[in-house]
């Protein structure tokens, strides 16, 4: 992610499965096997008990990893701790759960990573604001004080890129990091923001408490591309190019069984989805339940039915990047994400895709 903090620290390290993939390479297994052959991959989430990364869990429980034979050890990004993607740039993890963008990012700084399948079509983000503020889209920015989860997060990004979209400049508004779940709903309900970016289920407490409305959609895809001018990839699977070079099999493992989740995903409600996380992800201090189904619902657009990057969302995550003066020069966006994993999987199962795929152009 361009870092992710996580909305509660209860989740240390867990099992789960997956893997990465390129463009070439030979087909190796993942990092270790077991006594039975079975490929071993670590993956570190950017916050797994958010709404957005749901999937990897998710595939999990519903025997995926198991089902097309790969082992998924997870983990989480902490609170402060060393982001996700920076774990796996550095080989403390295979790979990462976390947005597309931070490949253009490596990129820029010389570093070969990539998207090997994409989960959701948008940040799963909503800009939640008081009724005081008056603020109605980010045309309303100016004068105002923000949160975002940290200065130099993905949430910061956004706020700086939608507030330039509609004429306002960063020097007229205030950013405040907030962190997340109660810390950013505390920053509304004490005044030291106007409005703070965040993620479900803290977008429900918001809500459930009164201190703050929605009055920006980057949640859905749909609601990405009014906001942004195009679909946002968010959530996938980053891994470095070395890597998935060395390790085809363990990479089209993983991607088979997220690519199933998905679809999954796709032809289950709410409810459904809700009842195959951990009790811990979907009722706590914050949020019943109830409010996480309810959630769930409003913004289970985000998601992809297919794990297919698609068309034109590289080139969104460029402009945030280059907004912000992330990354000044050009980009090879072939280098940073694959969907032949994806239409592989896809293909396997015989699957319908729906999303119209990226191009070498992005």
């Amino acid at each position: 992610m361009l870092k992710r903090t996580l909305t509660a620290a209860i989740i240390t390290v867990l099992a789960l499965g997956t893997a990465t993939a390129c463009s070439s390479g030979s087909g190796k297994s993942g990092g270790s096997s077991d006594a039975g052959g079975t490929p071993t991959v670590k993956l570190m989430v950017g916050g797994i008990d958010k709404q957005i990364y749901l999937p990897y869990q998710l595939a999990e429980n519903l025997g995926f990893y198991k089902k097309y034979g790969v082992k998924v050890e997870l983990s989480t990004e902490q609170n402060g701790g060393v982001g996700a993607e920076e774990a796996m740039a550095s080989g403390q993890v295979d790979m990462a759960g976390a947005w597309y963008n931070h490949t253009i990012e490596f990129q820029a700084k010389g570093k070969a990573v990539e998207d090997i399948v994409q989960l959701s079509g948008a940040p799963g983000e909503r800009e939640m604001c008081t009724k005081k503020s008056g603020v109605k889209s980010a045309a309303d920015f100016k004068g105002k004080t923000l949160g975002v989860t940290d200065i130099g997060s993905g949430t910061d990004t956004l706020t700086q890129f939608m507030a330039a979209a509609k004429g306002v400049k960063s020097t007229q508004f205030h950013r405040l990091a907030v962190g997340a779940g109660s810390t950013a709903v505390a920053a509304l309900q004490n005044g030291k923001a106007d409005c703070v970016m965040t993620t479900q289920p803290t977008v429900a407490a918001i809500e459930k408490k009164g201190v703050g409305t929605s009055a920006v959609d980057l949640a859905t895809t749909n609601g990405a591309k009014s906001a942004l001018g195009g679909a946002f990839p968010g959530a996938s699977v980053l891994a470095r190019t070395d890597w998935v070079n060395s390790h085809k099999d363990s990479a089209q493992r993983v991607v088979d069984a997220l690519v199933a989740t998905m679809h999954w995903i796709n032809k289950h409600s709410a409810a459904q989805i809700t009842d195959k996380l951990p009790a811990s992800f979907v009722q706590n201090q914050l949020v019943t339940k109830a409010d996480y189904i309810k959630a769930l619902d409003e913004d289970k657009g985000q998601f992809l039915p297919d794990g297919i990057m698609p068309a034109g969302g590289p080139k969104t995550a460029l402009a945030t990047e280059k907004l912000v003066g992330a990354v000044t020069t050009s980009v090879d966006f072939s280098k940073t994400f694959t969907n032949e994993f994806a239409l592989k999987a896809n293909k396997k199962e015989g699957f319908t895709t729906t999303t119209t795929p990226a191009g070498a152009d992005g």
